[in-house]
């Protein structure tokens, strides 16, 4: 008997740039597009916890209407929590069962996909991988760490170890995909192919928010570096034959 083929999702993080990765998850959920594996990154990683969970129309709305909250983004957050970013309101008080637009969980752990996300460990600056069975209801700190930008975020803790944004040490996990036995991989992108990512600015003030995680530093010092081999893998598996890239013409 033909060994039945292994296909993988991985989703890239970008912002508000999410809202075209979470279009096209509710496309697929709409045409009963399934996949064995799914790994997302930053804000991706949330998106395709909706999407495994087969809530068609909840990422589209952490965009349009979540987004308006002051708890979601801006100084009020920074004040109250020390993050831009409101992780705990998005993935926690928004994201849990008694929030406004809870996820289901259960649905996650019932869907056979392997669901992952990717986090930078902060103290080795080294991608790290979270499945569904590292987390729990009502906790998603794997999540909140997948996207916790540095400076402007806390690293999020898990069993004592902090974390950063997965974003800044694999942002495009397709090496991770074949790592866990993918044979083809459909890649949603946030950018356009002809993206180049140019060295990060503002050096002085990462370097000194960041200044207990010297592994951090580097890796945002060479995320233009790392996001280029990041996109050669994707070139490469294309010329292979082995993947397919869904990408924005224009961003």
């Amino acid at each position: 008997m033909e060994k039945k083929e292994k296909i993988g999702l991985v989703v890239e993080g970008g912002g508000m740039k999410c809202a075209y990765n979470a279009g096209i998850l509710d496309v697929f959920l709409d045409h009963q597009i399934t996949f064995d594996y799914c790994i997302g990154v930053s804000g991706g990683a949330g998106n395709v916890a909706s999407f495994v969970a087969g809530q068609r129309g909840r990422n589209i709305r952490f965009f349009t209407e979540h987004i308006h909250s002051p708890q979601y983004f801006g100084v009020k957050s920074l004040l109250k929590t020390g993050n831009l970013f409101g992780l705990q309101y998005i993935y926690g008080d928004l994201t849990n069962t008694t929030g406004k637009d809870p996820l289901d969980f259960p649905a996650i752990m019932k869907n056979p996909a392997e669901y992952e996300v990717a986090a930078t460990n902060a103290v080795t600056g080294e991608a790290e991988y979270f499945g569904k069975e590292d987390m729990k209801q009502d906790d998603y700190r794997p999540i909140m760490a997948s996207s916790a930008i540095p400076a402007a975020c806390r690293p999020v803790v898990i069993n004592g170890v902090p974390y950063y944004d997965g974003g800044i040490s694999d942002a495009i996990p397709v090496r991770r995909a074949l790592e866990k036995g993918c044979d083809r991989i459909v890649v949603i992108l946030s950018k356009q192919r002809d993206y180049v990512r140019k060295p990060q600015g503002m050096r002085f003030l990462y370097s000194t928010l960041c200044r207990k995680y010297p592994k951090i530093i580097e890796d945002i010092d060479r995320r233009h570096i790392t996001y280029r081999e990041n996109l050669q893998e994707v070139f490469d598996l294309e010329k292979r034959g082995k993947h397919l890239s869904l990408r924005p013409a224009s961003t």
